[in-house]
């Protein structure tokens, strides 16, 4: 069972911007670190960025400058905010929970759909 579900992929142009938005019940977003991930064709799932309870962030390399991740309270979302984005950015983007020393390795949810984002011109 998919506890989070993730929004707001789309298809932007290099050096544009999105937002991707992720939901999941009180339970889980008031206990747990949030964390968004990507994959890439041919590529393996990789941590993007992570934000824990007490809205701790630690991102991603390739992303460090150019994403922030945010928790939102009052409505349980988990937001990953996006710029200058470029083709190597293009993946799945997905969502998931846990502890946030081990998020890297053992988010605790099950993989969802994810939301595509595509950087093309």
């Amino acid at each position: 069972q998919v506890e989070v579900v993730e929004s707001g992929g789309g298809l932007v142009q290099p050096g544009g911007s999105l937002t991707l938005s992720c939901a999941a019940p009180r339970r889980i977003f008031g206990n747990y670190a949030m964390g968004w991930y990507r994959q890439a064709p041919g590529k393996q799932r990789e941590l993007v960025a992570v934000i824990g309870v007490g809205s701790t962030t630690k991102y991603g390399d390739s992303v460090k400058g150019r994403f922030t991740i945010s928790r939102h309270n009052t409505d349980n979302t988990a937001y990953l905010q996006m710029n200058n984005l470029t083709p190597e950015d293009t993946a799945v983007y997905y969502c998931n929970f846990g502890y946030y020393i081990s998020m890297a390795d053992s988010p605790l949810g099950s993989w969802g759909q994810g939301t595509q984002v595509t950087v093309s011109s």
